[in-house]
């Protein structure tokens, strides 16, 4: 009985040069190459450059030293740092992690991202649309409005990026070096439109991608935020969980808008049945159930007669489907301070 292993040492031994055996290769080794190059815009001037979707697909991508250039990335993405910009236009689609701005001035930008922050920058103006609190650092004349921005697209890679369009804290600004008796920052004209800062770009590149600025076609709604309340009365009212849900909320919202209401905040977030107890109070056991399908979403109006009006909206369009909206106008307030204080310390915001 011959060895084994000497049969197989004879094999080898008598295998041609060109049959040597080959490397083995690694589902790693197969992937494709990242060039840094592609994510990134360095040492431009008066350039209107982008991206177009799916060309970012959820890299990180750096922008710096560029001046007088008008820049789109229109594509989801991890993180995104700008530094060192002057007086550039940047349209930024969503950002999985960070935006953060350094040392750059003059700039026009819209974006969306679950974190933002800006250190050492002047005169920017941004409409944005972010997760959690927006952050200030040494820097002044910092203005924002809420993003307003739509294509095809743009909705896909929000959930690409785990970002929801409810979770919009563009106005709740925080400054970690304030300066007594002034502001850096502000909140832009209510009729600030985003065309006139942010423009559709215009080269024939760009041009594929079918962007609309319109107000009623915001992927995002738009809210007020921390703007003064134009009435004392408010309206909450919070959708669950559905196939239909995002479809609902945005009609809702459409429909109170048209009848001169205001949309103050948004929020999607999930309750536990402690949660609802808190907040929907005698109610909760009839949506006690619906709270397992999924997060809710809840929406704040203001404006006289918010109360009645959205209650006969709700009837007369969304009859048969599970809502809970204000009674009265004595425990709305209440309803939307409960809400919203739940809702932000589970974000952490």
């Amino acid at each position: 009985m011959g060895c084994f292993f000497s049969k197989r040492r004879k094999a080898e031994e008598s295998r041609p040069e060109s049959e040597e055996e080959q490397p083995k290769q690694y589902s790693w080794d197969q992937r494709e190459k990242v060039d840094p190059k592609d994510y990134m815009f360095s040492g431009l001037k008066d350039e209107t450059v982008g991206r177009l979707p799916g060309k970012v697909a959820g890299q990180q991508f750096l922008i710096q030293d560029c001046e007088n250039c008008n820049i789109y990335i229109f594509d989801h993405s991890a993180t995104i740092t700008i530094d060192d910009c002057t007086n550039c236009i940047i349209f930024l689609g969503p950002v999985k992690g960070s935006v953060f701005f350094r040392n750059c001035r003059d700039c026009k930008c819209t974006l969306a991202c679950q974190q933002f922050r800006v250190r050492d920058c002047r005169k920017l103006e941004v409409f944005l649309c972010c997760a959690t609190q927006p952050i200030i650092e040494s820097s002044t004349n910092i203005k924002f409005g809420c993003f307003q921005w739509y294509y095809p697209e743009l909705a896909f890679q929000f959930k690409d990026a785990g970002l929801s369009i409810f979770n919009n804290t563009w106005s709740n600004i925080h400054d970690f070096t304030p300066v007594s008796g002034e502001l850096n920052w502000s909140l832009l004209p209510e009729d600030a439109a985003v065309q006139d800062y942010v423009p559709v770009p215009t080269t024939e590149e760009l041009k594929a991608v079918r962007v609309s600025t319109e107000a009623n076609k915001s992927i995002v709604p738009i809210s007020r935020g921390q703007r003064q309340k134009t009435s004392d009365e408010s309206c909450l009212v919070v959708l669950f969980a559905g196939d239909y849900t995002i479809a609902n909320a945005r009609k809702l919202i459409d429909e109170m808008v048209g009848k001169h209401f205001f949309l103050v905040q948004t929020k999607e977030v999930s309750m536990k049945p402690e949660d609802a107890q808190r907040v929907f109070r005698e109610k909760a056991p009839d949506f006690l159930p619906l709270l397992n399908k999924g997060p809710v979403i809840a929406l704040e109006f203001n404006g006289d007669g918010a109360v009645e009006g959205c209650q006969h909206i709700v009837n007369e369009i969304f009859n048969g489907t599970k809502m809970f909206v204000s009674e009265n106008k004595e425990k709305a307030s209440g309803d939307v301070d409960s809400f919203y204080n739940f809702a932000d310390i589970q974000m952490g915001i």
